[in-house]
């Protein structure tokens, strides 16, 4: 070991680029070593990869591997110099050019040791290292001089400072990463973190172990392993997070668009469903005059039919008629023939009357009553058939152009399901507005244009113009259903039993109020929080009220066009009862009632 200290310098373990001790250095196909890092950053954004010192082209990039032989060699050598050679030692002012060796290593550390050195000239030293000596004002800027004013210049940052070209920032990347330690730890840190085991500053990265550790851990653990700085790893991962960071925001980019092209859709589906159902209700009423013009028709064809073969008939039986009578006339004369004693004449006569007369072959005719409309009561049950049986497919599984599939599909109650539910609901007076008119049977409210002395009781509103029901619903399911025919204005719903009825009330679902309101004839409303719209094409004439205590639903349908509306999902906490208002007359513009109607369970049931 005393003749390999006492004939290699550092500048054999320099690496060309960073003009630092090889760290992990690795072989180019060409022969020259340099730093893993340094030479991968150098090629980074290069399409055609060159040596830094010998510019031999490599066509393809060049998969390096760490020579580890090197490697060991850099270690030793760095564990016996410290790092340092020949112009470390000038920089460090000896200056006699000899060649570093054990003795001179060993000796230099043991001075620095004993040495005491102030944080300022350990960051001095530090900054020294890293920069180098200045060149002198006086001395004249040639090549020579500005080669030699930066220590251990590589070839190529040497010749882009005399050409006046500042060198790629990739050259000192590694350089800048890299941080010197003393012997206590990192030289410029002062909230660096410390290795436990060694109690110096953690400034590598084991890329193999995915572990930060410091330069004895890398000596004694890490030897193999691919090491870079902690500051080079996070400038590498802090741009793999930009990506990162670029790619989920792209991904929340187009969940946003999809969200609105979605919420877009449903929209035009909710529209659809509006016109569809219009149309079906057109569809469905000019079948109907159809089959009706179809069944008049049809009887008329076959009275005229009927009419026809009783004339065809009456035809043939008269014609039957007259050779039953010349038939009969001849029997007539062979009796009287048959009786005469006139032998000649008899004898004469006979061959006349035994021939029989001209008649026509009836065994083949026949009236029939076939009037021909097998055919056509086949076709309609097949017909009717088939749209009953995909009719009833549609209900159980939903349309085929649904996103979601059938078992996950929020089924709501179908109207003919629900009147099963039929509850008679009957109008409570003590709850009545004193402008609010109702009938005897308490089945119908409209709106007065005075008001009138009633008690103010405290289940009576004052302000809000309204009346509940009698039928308190404290569990199970109820339906009711309510005319609304010629009205501009109503509401409908429920109400919790312990709304406030005095004074001016925000009407909520957090204040017990779930209902629907129409105004100006034909804005339909839910009172949700916040408000919303609904968009009907179809006027109702007839709007049923279905409640699941259980579930907390509170649904309102169309009972003429027979399709959902709307459906309130919450948490019911106490009882609730049947809210109704008629609103104001609006001029007169609004002053129908609000009827409640007997359920018809027959008419749903036959369609």
């Amino acid at each position: 070991m005393s003749l390999y200290g006492s004939f290699l310098t550092d500048e054999q373990f320099q690496c060309s680029i960073c003009l630092d001790v090889f760290t992990n250095p690795s072989s180019t196909p060409c022969g020259h070593s340099f730093c893993m890092t340094c030479i991968s950053r150098y090629w980074d954004g290069l399409k055609i990869c060159q040596c830094p010192l010998c510019k031999r082209t490599f066509q393809k990039r060049p998969d390096l591997q760490i020579n580890r032989t090197l490697r060991e060699i850099t270690e030793q050598f760095r564990s016996m110099g410290g790092g340092g050679g020949v112009d470390r030692d000038k920089r460090g002012g000896r200056g006699d050019g000899e060649v570093c060796t054990t003795k001179n290593v060993f000796d230099e550390l043991k001075r620095k040791l004993h040495r005491p050195r102030s944080k300022s000239q350990t960051m001095m030293n530090c900054d020294t290292h890293f920069q180098g000596e200045s060149t002198p004002k006086s001395r004249s800027p040639d090549t020579n001089t500005l080669a030699s004013s930066v220590p251990n210049q590589s070839p190529i940052a040497a010749a882009n400072h005399t050409s006046g070209i500042p060198p790629p920032p990739s050259l000192f990347t590694h350089l800048r990463g890299r941080r010197r330690f003393s012997v206590s730890g990192a030289a410029n840190s002062q909230n660096l973190p410390i290795c436990e085991l060694h109690h110096r500053g953690i400034l590598i990265y084991c890329r193999t172990d995915r572990a930060c550790i410091c330069t004895d851990c890398e000596t004694e653990d890490h030897q193999d392993h691919d090491t870079v700085t902690v500051e080079d790893e996070w400038m590498e991962t802090k741009a793999l997070l930009r990506v990162s960071e670029q790619e989920i925001q792209e991904m929340v980019r187009e969940r946003l668009i999809k969200i609105k092209e979605i919420r877009a859709s449903v929209t035009d589906l909710e529209l659809a469903v509006e016109q569809e159902t219009a149309g079906i209700v057109c569809l469905f009423s000019a079948m109907v005059s159809a089959i009706e013009r179809s069944q008049a028709d049809l009887r008329e064809v076959m009275e005229m039919s009927r009419r026809a073969a009783e004339l065809q008939a009456n035809a043939m039986i008269r014609q039957l008629e007259l050779e039953v009578e010349e038939l009969r006339r001849r029997e007539s004369i062979l009796t009287e023939l048959a009786q005469s004693d006139d032998h000649i004449h008899c004898v004469k006569t006979f061959p006349i009357l035994s021939s029989p007369p001209t008649a026509k072959d009836w065994s083949e005719v026949s009236v029939t009553s076939d009037l021909g409309t097998r055919t056509i009561y086949r076709s309609m049950a097949a017909l009717v058939e088939r749209f009953q049986r995909e009719l009833k497919n549609i209900e159980e599984t939903g349309f085929a152009g649904s996103v979601l599939e059938p078992s996950k599909l929020q089924k709501q109650p179908r109207v003919k399901t629900i009147q099963e539910y039929a509850v008679d609901v009957t109008l409570d007076s003590n709850t009545a507005h004193p402008r609010l008119i109702l009938t005897e049977n308490m089945k119908s409210v409209r709106y007065g244009d005075r008001h009138h002395l009633l008690p103010n009781n405290p289940e009576r509103f004052d302000k809000v113009i309204c009346v509940l029901g009698q039928e308190e619903m404290s569990s199970g399911r109820h339906y009711w259903e309510v005319e609304v025919g010629g009205k501009t204005d109503w509401d409908l719903g429920v109400a919790r039993q312990s709304v406030i009825r005095k004074g001016k009330i925000e009407v909520t679902p957090n204040n017990g109020f779930w209902f629907l309101s129409l105004r100006d004839k034909n804005k339909y409303a839910f009172h949700s929080e916040p408000s919303s719209d609904a968009l009907m094409n179809v006027q109702p004439h007839k709007i049923g009220v279905f409640v699941d205590f259980e579930k907390g639903q509170v649904s309102f349908y169309n009972v003429d066009a027979k399709i959902h509306i709307y459906t309130f999902n919450d948490t019911f906490s106490e009882c609730v009862y049947p809210f109704f208002s008629p609103c104001t007359n609006k001029s007169g513009k609004n002053d129908g009632p609000l009827v409640i109607t007997q359920v018809n369970m027959t008419q749903w049931h036959n369609t």
